[in-house]
């Protein structure tokens, strides 16, 4: 099952220094069938504005993974960390028992990003945050896992839950195959181009909600960046 969210059915808001838009429920915006899928909670689709930024505010007991787009965030924390992510790299925070943070655009450019957030399986544990750079060449034509709650994928970011954050460059007519199994989830959205599953067309930053689907097979329509969700 597929079921396709374009990108004009989304709910947000434009606060002039901020515009976003919700793959599910979030601040004002309530759809009482867009809450969650599985444990994926939010997926919001904002850019913001150069020298802006979301000030210091608090969390507690969610997986936070911010992907960037376009442009760079720089983030702060009341742990100590500080840090500048750019285009095509991805941070972590693991908001734990409790912690405060700051996300700025300092560019000179629109800074555009997918934040993430993933109910935690474990809680109870102390904030952490992280990041990491993946470079767009090594996910030519596959998934790479961007952050994961399984111990064996070393290479990404960690996250406190049952479930991974993938991300793929396809060029046009590439394919890219994924075993998600019939028990998980998936939510996938294109930053950039567009591609098939099956027979329903998903255009850069449309949502698609996947489920019972033994192996997901995407095709790509035109050079596309992919990032998805397997949730449990």
């Amino acid at each position: 099952m597929i079921e396709l969210r374009p990108f004009d059915s989304l709910g947000g808001a434009n606060h002039g220094w901020l515009n976003a838009k919700h793959h599910f429920s979030f601040a004002d915006y309530h759809d009482p069938a867009r809450v969650h899928w599985g444990n994926l909670r939010v997926w919001n689709d904002d850019i913001i504005a150069p020298q802006t930024g979301f000030p210091p505010h608090p969390h507690r007991d969610m997986e936070i993974i911010t992907y960037v787009r376009e442009g760079a965030i720089t983030h702060e924390d009341s742990l100590g960390n500080k840090g500048r992510t750019e285009a095509g790299d991805v941070q972590v925070m693991s908001a734990g028992t409790g912690v405060r943070h700051s996300e700025y655009n300092l560019e000179d450019v629109e800074t555009r990003i997918f934040q993430i957030w993933i109910v935690p399986t474990r809680n109870g544990e102390a904030p952490s945050w992280g990041a990491k750079p993946f470079p767009k060449g090594e996910r030519s034509g596959r998934f790479v896992t961007l952050a994961s709650g399984y111990e064996d994928d070393n290479d990404a970011l960690p996250i406190r839950t049952d479930a991974r954050v993938l991300g793929a460059t396809l060029k046009a007519g590439e394919v890219a195959e994924y075993p998600l199994g019939r028990d998980r989830k998936a939510y996938l959205v294109p930053a950039t181009g567009s591609v098939r599953i099956d027979d329903v067309q998903v255009n850069a930053r449309d949502g698609a909600a996947i489920k019972d689907v033994d192996v997901l097979r995407i095709t790509a329509l035109e050079d596309s960046e992919i990032v998805m969700v397997d949730a449990a």
